[in-house]
Order: structure tokens, then sequence, then C-alpha cells
């Protein structure tokens, strides 16, 4: 059988030629070892270096993988404050690979893979890495989707109520076995669901250290990647995903914060972090905290479910470590099942 992730460069080669402007000799195709949802690739020519990012080979759930969502929304924040990579070409889903994919321009730059930053030059630079990651965070919530054409980009209000049905569905359809934190998890998160405020921004849904591409010789983001989950929602879905960071266990697969001394490493806290957003954002503070970031947990955990199920059905992005998220769940819903009895 051959394998789905392997691409046919003598097919993809005169479509890309005459799709793209410019392009021309395509000599290498590889694919990139991280990323779990859609397999990514680094495609080498003559006329440079470009990234073709497409939906998974095989079955695949109601609404996943909509990798031309993530076209649309880096098309529409080309210009803004917000650093995305050049959009080049949309396929469609008969393409030469056979099915949907996207080519982008290739950014050069630094990504960083481990959260305690080892590779910073010193506390200072680690400090600057996070105040860009979090400027560049409420920057994105600023951004008027009306104004950008992302109008119809997702249905305003009643987010979080949305979201847990949708999740919900998903951790369902692709269930495995029962997983008593993340059924304990879902009840109480529909008993605890905040009072609609009517915020509305362009969320990244998966905004972390490592989907950011940094410069070369200094502290500033020069792309964000992975809009997979992106939407109109509500921006502090946003800030309480990517503060799990600090709740997680650096010993453990997602290389948290949670152990570490992060005061001897110049990091900030938890607390300094959502104080600087919300000083960004002109808010006096956010209620409804430990919702927010249960929410999160619940929803990375659904996620996780997801890739473990398609690495049992035989069509992960990265199989081997694809088996490995059905313990992830366990330990996020864990997590989230201390954080809402206030013990993490």
């Amino acid at each position: 059988m051959s394998d789905p992730n392997v691409l046919d460069r003598a097919a993809l080669a005169p479509y890309l030629e005459a799709n793209i402007p410019g392009f021309s000799g395509l000599a290498a195709i590889e694919k990139f070892k991280s990323g779990q949802s859609n397999p990514t690739y680094l495609l080498t020519a003559a006329s440079g270096r470009y990234v073709l990012r497409a939906k998974p080979a095989g079955q695949l759930l109601k609404s996943a993988h909509q990798v031309d969502r993530e076209f649309k929304v880096m098309s529409a924040l080309a210009g803004t404050a917000v650093p995305v990579p050049a959009m080049l070409h949309l396929s469609a889903e008969d393409s030469p690979i056979g099915r949907l994919f996207y080519v982008m321009e290739f950014i050069d730059g630094r990504i960083f893979w481990n959260p305690a930053l080892p590779e910073a030059r010193d506390n200072d630079e680690r400090a600057d890495i996070y105040d860009a990651m979090n400027e560049t965070l409420a920057a994105l919530h600023a951004v008027d989707a009306g104004a950008v054409g992302l109008a119809d980009f997702g249905r305003p209000g009643s987010y979080f109520a949305r979201q847990l049905a949708r999740w919900t569905s998903q951790y369902r359809a692709s269930e495995t076995g029962t997983v008593a934190d993340m059924d304990r998890l879902i009840s109480w998160l529909g008993t605890h669901m905040p009072v609609e405020d009517g915020r509305v921004s362009l969320v990244h849904g998966d905004y972390r250290l490592d989907n950011l591409i940094f410069a070369p010789d200094r502290p500033r983001i020069i792309a964000v990647l992975d809009w997979e989950l992106s939407t109109l929602g509500h921006p502090f879905a946003d800030l309480a995903y990517q503060c799990m960071q600090w709740r997680l266990p650096h010993a453990s697969g997602f290389r948290g914060l949670g152990g570490i001394d992060r005061t001897a490493l110049g990091l900030p806290s938890e607390q300094a972090y959502v104080a600087a957003y919300c000083r960004r954002r002109g808010l006096d503070g956010i209620g409804d905290w430990t919702f927010f970031l249960a929410f999160s947990f619940f929803r990375l955990a659904a996620i996780c479910q997801g890739v473990y199920k398609r690495a049992l059905d035989g069509n992960a992005s990265n199989p081997e470590k694809a088996r490995t998220y059905g313990e992830a769940v366990k330990l996020l819903s864990h997590l989230a099942a201390k954080l809402i009895d206030g013990s993490l």
C-alpha cells in the first residue's frame, strides 16, 4: 500500500507551474515532521522554496481539516498588524494529489518548540519573546473582521455554547473508550457557561509558541501559522488556550511551563501575561477565568482524541506520535478536573 502522505512530484510540478506565477522546476518535496492535523510540506524548486499544506488522506470528521479557511483568513490578514505568509494558490478538491491544498510562501526564521526557551540568548530575550506573543495576540483581537472581508467567518455570539456542542460532538464521534474526567468536564462546562458579554473578534484557535515564526536576529514575530481553527469568536478563548502553557507539566509531551523555575528564566507569570494583554486591550480584568481555562483543556483534549482515532484508523499525519495522544486526553481532562476543583 502506498503512503498517502507521499506526494507525486511528477503530477504536482506541472500543476504548480500553471497555477502559481513564477513557479518553476520543482526539485524536491519534504514533509515536515511536526503537525498532526494537516500534512505540511516544504517544496524546493528552481524558483525558490514554498510550503504546501493539505487535507489529510482518508475519511475525515465533518467540519475538520478546513485548510481553505486557513487560506481565506491569512489572505485577509495580509497588510494588517498580524504577520502572515503570502498566500499563493488554493486548489480544488480534485487536485493532482486527490484532495484540497494550498501553497504559501516559505518564511525563514526561528520556531521555538520548548516554552522554556533554552536557545534564547538571555532572560531579557525570553521576556521579549513572550511579550511579542502577547502583543501579536492583542493585535489579532483588535482586527476589524468586517474591514478585512471576514464578516462571514463565523457566527457572532454564543461562542462557548456553540464550541462546547461542536467539540463534544467531535469527541463523541472519535471516542475510543470512556474517560470519566472528560465526561465530568463536559457536564461541568455545560452548567458553568458564562453570561454572554457580546465580545466578538477574530480568534486563531491554536495560538501557541510553536505556531509562531520569529525573526532570525531579534524577538519579533514575522509569521503566525496554523489557522485551521480560526473563526469569529470570543477573544478570551485564545488567551486562555495560550495560558494553559503555564499549567501543563514540562515533563510531558506538551512541554508546558509547569514544574520549571519560570522566575529564574525571566519568564512572565500567568497573572503578568494576562495583565499585559488586558492593558493592551483596555480591559480592567477577566472574570470566569476558571471556565475559560477549563474549556481550553477540554477542547485540546477533544482535538487529541481525534488525532488518536486517526492513528488507529491509519491516516494520521504522524502515526507514531499520534498514538500517544490517547494518553494525552486522560492527562488534559485530569488537569481540568483539578482546575475546577481548585487544586491546579
